[in-house]
Parts: C-alpha cells; sequence; structure tokens
C-alpha cells in the first residue's frame, strides 16, 4: 500500500492506493490500482470542489492527464472541519506507475484554488522499480 497527502489552502489530501489483483489481467497488460482520498478542510472557510486535474505516469514514461467535473460524480461542498472521502481506480498497461494532480476549488467569496495532491506510487508487489 502507498501512502501521499499534502496540504494547500487548508484543505488536506491524503491518499491510500493498493493494487487489485482480482481486477487485474498482467498477460494483458493490464494492471488496476484502486486509490481512496480523503479531503479535509482544516480551515475556516465552506469549500467546494469543482473539478479534478491527474497526471498519470506508467512505467515506460506514457503520461496521461485525466480533467473532468468532480470527483466520482460529485462536487463536494465542506464546512469547517468537514471531510471528504472517496475510492476510485486506474489502469495501468505496466505494473507500476504514479498519479498526482490537483483539485480546483471554490470558498464562498467565488475565489477559485488549486489543492495539489502529492504524487503517489501505484505498484504491483514484488515490483522491482
Amino acid at each position: 500500500m502507498h501512502t501521499s497527502e499534502a496540504v494547500t489552502d487548508n484543505i488536506r489530501v491524503h491518499v491510500t492506493a493498493r493494487f487489485s489483483p482480482g481486477h487485474s489481467q498482467p498477460h494483458r497488460n493490464l494492471w488496476l490500482f484502486v486509490y481512496t482520498i480523503a479531503i479535509s478542510n482544516e480551515g475556516p472557510e465552506t469549500v467546494q470542489l469543482i473539478s479534478r486535474h491527474w497526471v498519470i505516469t506508467d512505467g515506460n514514461n506514457h503520461v496521461e492527464e485525466v480533467r473532468g467535473l468532480g470527483v466520482v460524480g460529485e462536487q463536494p461542498t465542506l464546512a469547517p472541519g468537514e471531510s471528504f472521502e472517496y475510492t476510485s481506480n486506474c489502469p495501468l498497461r505496466t505494473p507500476m506507475g504514479t498519479m498526482h494532480g490537483t483539485y480546483q476549488m471554490v470558498n464562498g467569496q467565488g475565489r477559485r484554488f488549486d489543492v495539489e495532491i502529492a504524487a503517489f506510487t501505484l505498484s504491483e508487489p514484488y515490483t522491482i522499480h
């Protein structure tokens, strides 16, 4: 299991990622990784997650960028002290890679800002890096 954590403008993003052997097919160059993200508002004002931007790099240094509204079909609003957690997945064509990115947030006054998602490793157990 791999983790990462970053805090930007009082928003903490904690990631835990693991290999999903039951959904992977290495003989078809498909490795699936599951990640759970907890987004916590440690600041004094309510914020809303508007969009996401992921940078996914596989073991061959092939980079794919993914942008979209919200996360798992939601644009959660977090009052001070609240958290939102979700689980998603990432398929790779190699047994290892990395992910990092940003969430675009907006506060009650309409100020938009990016929150860092620190890089985390996607790795099949026992893979030599």
